[in-house]
Parts: C-alpha cells; sequence; structure tokens
C-alpha cells in the first residue's frame, strides 16, 4: 500500500462522456498529490469504454457484464485500489480547484479515523446540499409534511439545516452525500465496504451511520468545492429513481433502527409519500401541469413497493 497515494473510485453506468469529463478534470485541477483513478464500468459497453481506455491508460478500467448496483460496484473498485486513502466520487462531478490536495491535507491536520464530504454545487454554481443529519422521527415528520420547507434551518424539523446556515468551518453532520466521500481505505474496509444490499441508494447514508455509531466524526468541509450534476443516469429512468429511493430508504430503517423507531419512521415516510400523491395531484389540477400528474403518479407507485427485510439476522 502507498502511504500517501490517494485512490478515487469511480463507478460508471452509461454515462461515458461524464466520464470522460470527471476524469479530465480531476487530471486538470489536481497538483501535489499521489493519486490513482479506479473506475468500475456497470454493464459495460466494448465500444464506449474502449475510447476511454485508449484516452487515458493510466486509469484502471473494470468492465462488468451486468449492472451489478453502485455499493457492489464500489466494493469492486476498492479491491483494486492500492493508496491508503480513499475518495468515493460520482460519475457526474466536476473539479473546480485542487479540491484533492485541500481535503487531503485537512484530513491529515485532523488525525482521526473521520469521513469527509466537501461542498457541492449545481451546475449554475449554486449550493446543493451537501451535509445532512441521519433520520429521528422528527426530521422525518418534518419532511412528510413539508414543514422542513417552513422551518428550513431547524436542526430539529429538517435534516438539511445546515444548508441554509451559510457553513463556512469544518462542521460535523451526520453524512455526506455519496458524491464526494473521503476517508481511509481502511475505514471503508473496516465495515466491510458498502452494504451491497443497498442496490443503488442509501449505501452512504448506511456507511456514515455506522461510523457516528463508534462515536467518529462524519464532517463537512466547505473550504473547497466541486460540481455535481446529480441525477445523470436516474433521471432517464425516472421509475428506476423513485423505486430505488422507496426500497433504499425502506431498507435503512430496517437495518439501522430498533422495532418501534423503526415501524414508526416508515409509517411517517408513508404518510409522507401519500401526502405527496395529494399534494402533486392538487397542483396539476390548479397549474394545468402534466409534470406534477407524472410526479403525483410515481409517487402512487411508490405505495407499493415494499423491499422484503434482509437484515432479520444481523
Amino acid at each position: 500500500m502507498n502511504e500517501n497515494k490517494v485512490s478515487i473510485a469511480i463507478i460508471n453506468y452509461f454515462t461515458y462522456d461524464m466520464v470522460d469529463d470527471c476524469i479530465h478534470s480531476i487530471k486538470k485541477f489536481t497538483q501535489g498529490v499521489d493519486y490513482e483513478i479506479v473506475v468500475v464500468d456497470n454493464e459495460t459497453t466494448a465500444s464506449k469504454l474502449d475510447v476511454l481506455v485508449k484516452k487515458y491508460p493510466e486509469v484502471k478500467f473494470i468492465p462488468s457484464a451486468n449492472n451489478i448496483g453502485f455499493s457492489a460496484a464500489n466494493n469492486l473498485a476498492v479491491k483494486e485500489c492500492t493508496g491508503k486513502y480513499l475518495l468515493i466520487l460520482n460519475n457526474d462531478t466536476l473539479f473546480l480547484e485542487n479540491t484533492l490536495l485541500s481535503v487531503k491535507s485537512q484530513f491529515d491536520s485532523l488525525n482521526e479515523e473521520c469521513i469527509i464530504g466537501c461542498k457541492l454545487l449545481n451546475s449554475d454554481m449554486s449550493l446543493q446540499e451537501s451535509a445532512l443529519e441521519l433520520d429521528t422521527i422528527m426530521n422525518c415528520f418534518g419532511e412528510a409534511f413539508f414543514l422542513y420547507k417552513i422551518f428550513k434551518r431547524s436542526a430539529l424539523l429538517s435534516k438539511y439545516h445546515l444548508h441554509y446556515k451559510k457553513i463556512t468551518e469544518l462542521t460535523r453532520t451526520g453524512y455526506v452525500k455519496g458524491a464526494f466521500m473521503f476517508m481511509l481505505k481502511k475505514t471503508y474496509e473496516r465495515f466491510g465496504g458498502f452494504d451491497e444490499r443497498f442496490h443503488f441508494y442509501a449505501e452512504e447514508l448506511d456507511l456514515c451511520n455506522a461510523l457516528n455509531k463508534e462515536n467518529r466524526r462524519v464532517l463537512y468541509y466547505p473550504a473547497t468545492s466541486i460540481i455535481h450534476l446529480g441525477g445523470a443516469t436516474t433521471d432517464l429512468m425516472p421509475w428506476f429513481k423513485f423505486r430505488n429511493q422507496q426500497i433504499a430508504q425502506i431498507m435503512f430503517y430496517q437495518k439501522n433502527y430498533p422495532p418501534i423507531t423503526k415501524a414508526s419512521l416508515i409509517l411517517i415516510y408513508e404518510m409522507g409519500v401519500l401526502t405527496r400523491v395529494c399534494v402533486y395531484s392538487a397542483l396539476g389540477l390548479i397549474l394545468f401541469r402534466k409534470s406534477f400528474f407524472i410526479k403525483a403518479f410515481y409517487f402512487l407507485r411508490r405505495l407499493f413497493v415494499y423491499p422484503k427485510n434482509l437484515f432479520i439476522n444481523d
């Protein structure tokens, strides 16, 4: 293992142009850091992957004949990583500055086992929700009934409250988005990597929760930022997105909360889904917008999706 190297794990699923742009931005802005890039290509299209292989011979590309899911693909990538440090990075991200050096320097100065996420920006350079709190009965209630939109800065009712507080310094949070997660490779491996039962979504939430349970810190570092386009793959498959968000959220509750809390969170969550069916249907009628009816339809379908509990024997 190289004691100074950062291994960057990236997962691709049919978005080869975005992977190209992501790698290009890393190479353009990263200086003063020894790093490697490992890309797992889910459900490989050989002709398109070959173009990237030829363009970036220094990058390790791992083809996968099937879509093995985000968690399993990251675990596969990490097995090929040789660095002491690990950066889980979405393929729809773009570096704007020497973020890798900035985050690594901050990480080293802490001298502790933690996970760090940087500031995420939308494509128009507006601030994206980058640091969130873990689910509680109250902030789940706040989200279910849109109270978090009213009490935006409330730590009680909104898991997104840090987003509205203009945080400028290193801050502890519940979890950071999986678009950018910096840690020691041994931290990732100690928890067995991402739980592969989470096929898509909530895997970063689950890992950060495990670290929090050890009273170790998950940190938001707003001193440096990257662009996260978000939804690069899932926007093309809306039902895939809605369905897997439903499955992942309920699975997270099933795995990580005691019975009464778990049942309460799932009930409140489902009430929130039903509320959205009603709200978006009403908005569609009032504003005559097809997009609201489509949203209402997808939320309605979500009510009939409930995953089997895979964690009973944990």
